[in-house]
């Protein structure tokens, strides 16, 4: 499973690392997260049983497309304006649809899956949009830093527990490392991105992505508790499927676009 999580990652970061830096002809980056994003809400759809009613899974994908891609046209695809129209519309059409029994489960999993992959990923193209790639490449390699320390700490030396019924293969000691790597990444990023963050504002910025990522990860234990599966799928050897491997940083993401803006503002200018 080690060398198979190795392999992937080897495989991968080229790729995502080139999405992220170019952004010509095409914005790469938010080609890549729309095609991630619907590969983790078909995921969470089939989990949760909304795939059953095909109508309403197609309708949650395309709307949470829409999501993804909304900092691109702002004015148009603002968040209110996606939000509301994906409530009414696909409460006219669970008027429509066969199974009637059951329906309304259907629909309320159908908008988390939406929101859940769909709208927190449109926090990494407003990150790129926004704060540049170097902004991107912070939080991302800080949640993988965080995410790889608790992983190997916590297997060679985890012993309490930090949430025994959402997942039992997390413990405290895991949990620490992650904060002290992710720490560790952001004080190294700095050096090779020069964002102009202070010591401070490192020791912060490492401390919030981290514990804010492994929220994350616990959030997607629990719905992977909840409906009783191990993995979300099989995409990724090693890794589990796409919904496994974006957990951290869909929390990560939304943290990382706010603290961008705390930094431009001035309100992290106290540490």
């Amino acid at each position: 499973m080690l060398k198979k999580r190795i392999l992937t990652s080897v495989v991968g970061l080229p790729v995502l690392i080139a999405a992220v830096w170019f952004d010509t002809p095409l914005p790469w980056f938010t080609v890549m997260l729309a095609i991630w994003g619907l590969l983790a809400v078909q995921e969470f759809y089939r989990l949760t049983g909304v795939l059953k009613s095909i109508s309403l899974a197609v309708f949650g994908m395309v709307w949470a497309l829409l999501f993804i891609i909304g900092p691109h046209f702002g004015s148009v695809l603002t968040v209110p304006r996606v939000l509301s129209s994906a409530i009414i519309f696909s409460l006219i059409m669970l008027l429509f649809v066969r199974r009637k029994e059951g329906a309304w489960a259907d629909w309320s999993w159908m908008l988390a899956g939406m929101l859940y992959p769909g709208w927190l990923l449109s926090y990494w193209v407003a990150l790129r949009m926004d704060g540049g790639r170097e902004w991107v490449f912070l939080a991302l390699f800080t949640t993988f830093a965080s995410d790889t320390a608790a992983y190997f700490v916590g297997r060679a030396r985890g012993k309490h527990k930090l949430a025994p019924v959402i997942s039992p293969a997390k413990s405290w000691e895991g949990a620490v490392a992650g904060v002290f790597g992710a720490i560790i990444a952001v004080v190294l990023l700095e050096m090779w991105l020069g964002l102009g963050l202070s010591y401070g504002q490192q020791v912060f910025i490492g401390v919030i992505l981290s514990v804010m990522g492994q929220f994350g990860d616990l959030a997607k234990s629990l719905l992977k508790r909840n409906v009783g599966v191990k993995e979300s799928g099989n995409l990724l050897p090693g890794h589990g499927g796409a919904l496994d491997r974006t957990d951290s940083a869909l929390f990560a993401g939304v943290t990382a676009y706010y603290l961008y803006l705390a930094f431009i503002s001035g309100w992290l200018s106290w540490l």
